[in-house]
């Protein structure tokens, strides 16, 4: 069995998942937009994606940009969570995924270790964990 997340967009999505390869180190694969398809969306959305993938090692995103007609809100039910095995490597990865977006507990010290929530510039609610 696999479990993973598949992200919802306002007609960013293409912009997100760069800004989120970049930072895992991942590849976008699988892009299909909505040209040529028989789904009713504006013609300035044709090239918007459909279906996305974003691959790397241990990273396995997917993404599409919703139609229009399709109401999106921020929610709080749902967080993507990393884990990595060095600090200074998570304090970098939750300082990118908090610039331009909302900080909820800043990256530092638990009990458990290392840990951060913030929510991205693109609406995404992300933790970021390590035990080291």
């Amino acid at each position: 069995m696999k479990v993973q997340a598949y992200l919802a967009f306002n007609g960013n999505c293409q912009q997100a998942l760069n800004f989120y390869g970049e930072l895992f180190n991942a590849d976008l694969k699988n892009k299909i937009t909505y040209e040529d398809k028989k789904v009713d969306v504006p013609q300035d959305y044709r090239k918007k994606l459909q279906h996305a993938e974003l691959k790397g090692k241990k990273v396995h995103i997917m993404g599409y940009d919703a139609t229009p007609d399709t109401p999106l809100h921020h929610g709080s039910n749902i967080h993507m969570s990393v884990d990595l095995n060095d600090v200074d490597d998570a304090e970098n990865v939750f300082k990118n995924l908090a610039k331009q977006g909302t900080t909820h507990h800043d990256f530092r010290e638990r009990e458990w270790g290392y840990f951060g929530r913030c929510t991205d510039k693109f609406g995404i609610n992300w933790m970021v964990n390590c035990n080291c």
